[in-house]
């Protein structure tokens, strides 16, 4: 069955394993590039 996205449910599975995937990496370097930019000079 169609969802309103007109996405099957495989294809909105497969999204968004793939958008997941794609958040937490960018999440990840966010992280890290705060932590660095942090050791480098703390803004509290």
């Amino acid at each position: 069955m169609s969802q309103p996205t007109g996405l099957t449910e495989d294809q909105a599975r497969g999204f968004h394993k793939v958008f997941m995937s794609s958040f937490m990496g960018f999440t990840f370097v966010a992280i890290i590039a705060h932590v660095l930019v942090w050791m480098w000079r703390p803004w509290l």
